[in-house]
Order: C-alpha cells, then structure tokens, then sequence
C-alpha cells in the first residue's frame, strides 16, 4: 500500500527525540502502525503484541521479554499487555536521559491513558492519530489553518461532486490507498472487527444485533443534541447501558462528543452534549447510505457535511499533536454555532452549512455569539461545500469546506 504522508509525522519526530517513550493512540485501522514503522524504518525494530504466542510471552516473563526486544523498539497494540507497563517504566528509569526508547501504540484510550498516567507520567509523550483528514488525502498534510493565512475573496476550483464521494468512503487509508474498492463492504467489515474485538473487550455485551441497532440509531442522531433517555426509550434499553456504550464508542475513537461552550469550564460538564460520528464514512455506512447524491440531497444531508467538518477539525488539530478543543455553543433563544474551536488562547466560531451559495444571513449566529462574548472571539468561517471564498460582513467569511 502507498504510504500517505501524515501531518503527525513531524510532530512524532519531534516528541521521539525528547522523551524516553512516545504513545501513539487511536482508532484502529487509522494508520498507526504503518506511520510507525514508515518514520523508525531505519533505527526501531518492531513488534506485535497481538498474537497470541507474543502476548503471552511478555505477560508470563516481561523482563526477559524487554530484555529480548530491548530499545529502540516499537510495540504495537500495548494495550493487550497492559502488565507490561510497569516494567518498561523500570528500564525507562535506568536511561532516563535517552530519547525514543519505546514508541507504544493502541487503539483503546480509556485503559492506555490510565496505565500511562499511572505510571509514565513525565516520561512519555501522549498524541492520537485518527484517520486521514481531507487535507491528508488531498496531500497538503502541512497546510495552514484558515485563520492562520489570509481570506481575500477567492473562487477556487473544486469538484461538488467527488467531496460526497469522499463523504461516503471516509478517512481510513486503506479505502484511500485503494480508490476501487468497495466503501460500504470495507465498513461493513470494519463494523463487525470493531465489535468483536474493542466493545466485548471493554463491556460484556451479550446480543450484539441490540449493540448494531443501537450504533444505527445513534447514526440517526449525529450533529444532534444527545438525549439519552430518548434514545433509550427507542430501543429498550436502560439509561446506564446506553450511557456505557456511548462511553466507550467514545474510548475507542468511534465517536466525537461535543460539549457547549460556557465560561464557566464547570457548566461544560453537565450540560446536554451533542455527539458526531468520528468517520463520516462510517456515519454514512450505519445510515445505510451508498450514494453520494442521496447523500448530499437526502435528509441527512446537512447532519453528514456537519459530522465531515467537525472531524475534519479533530483530525487536522490532532494532526498537530494538539488534544482538540471543540464546543458548539446555544443560547436559551436557540441561536447557536454549530462549531467553536479553542486553539493558542483564542476562541473560533464556525457555522456549518450544506448549502454551496452563502449569504451573510449565514452569518448571524456567528454575529450574536462574537457580541456575547466580545474581544476573545476572532472572526468567524461559514463553512460550506462549495467553491468560493467571500467576506459576510464584518464577523464572518466564507469558506469552502476544501480550504478549511
């Protein structure tokens, strides 16, 4: 498979060189292990921890295993030997001076970020690979973000049509390193591997036809407000089970949940969230969609370009070694802004909008929060799926999903 340049690649570089340990998470499938071994190709040997020979090797004697394996080494899927941890923090401590001893990858977040937070705490360097954002398959992993380059009124040549296409296939490069191949079949597949092996790993889930419909049901709910008890009430299910679910679709990189913005950081916490599909593609798979003008025209259509953008922001943030900072924000009134992104101190309103023509009436959620909030905000980006680039009054610009 070609090897697609990822915008953590520097960043990965950069951490390898100043801590003893580099632990490198996300969804599975997303590219982990390849960018890995593209990078350290030449100064780390590498070694799987999922086969079952392996794993019970280093869970029966760590120390002979580290000695086996010693450093520099890549150890993939850490988190099936999670008991390996507390050793390579002792080897760790016997040359805490040398860089890039260890780069640990592994596709669950909730167990890997406790057992580092217990015991490699100042030793190690944390960041999150998630699929190939739009900037990545376009191949300018390294471009600018909007506020960060300049927004002169521009029309710019971009295909309204292969951007649903690319909505169906998603961010996972196996389906970009491999244009032909059936997006809905590699989904499907990749649905049930997912299933198998994160979800029963982390919750006892007995019938998983209940766990598939209420992954679909949740697809119908993405860009929306999350109400829990509804969507329990919908398919039978107890508040604490859906709540558990969702935690963990949310641990294993499945999901994205959005929280309102407030001053107040504490209000953040208890306020009704709003939940986005990690993968449009995925999102499009669950909602049984294979086409990309019933996509772009269908009910779903504004709540699949919203999902497309708020991962876009995820991923090219994440891409940066950046922990994203994402809020929506809603007035008691109803006026909201579908996107507020918090980076180097300042605060960035985005309103996402399906439609390829924008006006500045676009704009007026963009204009009420910047008056609310006053000089912290910068100006505002109406996102769109169309191809031109246009100032919308004072507050706000125009911005083709392309150049975002």
């Amino acid at each position: 498979m070609a090897y697609i340049e990822r915008s953590l690649g520097r960043v990965i570089r950069k951490a390898a060189g100043e801590f003893p340990a580099v632990v490198l998470t996300g969804p599975r499938q997303s590219g982990k292990t390849t960018l890995l071994r593209h990078l350290f190709r030449e100064t780390h040997r590498y070694v799987s921890l999922e086969p079952p020979d392996v794993r019970a090797a280093a869970t029966e004697d760590p120390r002979s295993f580290l000695e086996l394996h010693s450093p520099p080494v890549i150890f993939d899927e850490i988190q099936y030997v999670p008991g390996l941890m507390p050793y390579i923090k002792e080897r760790i401590d016997a040359r805490r001076g040398k860089a890039g001893q260890y780069l640990l990858t592994g596709s669950q977040n909730l167990l890997l970020t406790e057992k580092v937070t217990e015991l490699l705490v100042g030793r190690t360097a944390m960041l999150r690979l998630l699929p190939l954002s739009y900037r990545e398959i376009s191949k300018t992993p390294q471009a600018a973000f909007p506020w960060e380059r300049g927004t002169s009124p521009k029309r710019h040549r971009h295909a309204f049509g292969p951007l649903w296409e690319s909505f169906l296939r998603g961010g996972y490069p196996e389906l970009s390193a491999h244009p032909k191949r059936d997006a809905a079949l590699w989904h499907s597949s990749y649905v049930q591997t997912y299933l198998e092996r994160d979800v029963r790993g982390l919750r006892q889930i007995g019938d998983l036809t209940q766990f598939q419909a209420f992954l679909r049901a949740l697809a119908a709910r993405s860009a929306q407000l999350l109400n829990v008890t509804d969507l329990a009430r919908d398919l039978g299910l107890a508040v604490n089970t859906v709540k558990a679910w969702i935690s963990v679709l949310e641990a294993t990189y499945q999901v994205i949940i959005l929280r309102p913005y407030f001053r107040n950081v504490g209000k953040r916490l208890v306020k009704t969230p709003k939940v986005y599909f990690a993968d449009v593609g995925t999102l499009c798979y669950l909602a049984g969609l294979k086409d990309a003008k019933h996509a772009m025209s269908g009910p779903m259509g504004g709540a699949i370009f919203e999902t497309a953008v708020v991962g876009e922001m995820a991923r090219r943030l994440s891409g940066r070694g950046e922990q994203p900072q994402l809020y929506f924000w809603r007035t008691s009134a109803g006026v909201e802004v579908d996107l507020v992104v918090e980076t180097a101190g300042k605060l960035f309103p985005i309103e996402v909008k399906s439609s390829a023509t924008p006006d500045r009436s676009m704009a007026r959620s963009i204009e009420s929060f910047r008056k609310d909030l006053g000089g912290s905000v910068e100006k505002g980006y109406v996102v769109h799926p169309g191809d031109v680039m246009l100032p919308l009054g004072p507050d706000a610009v125009a911005l083709p999903f392309a150049k975002l």
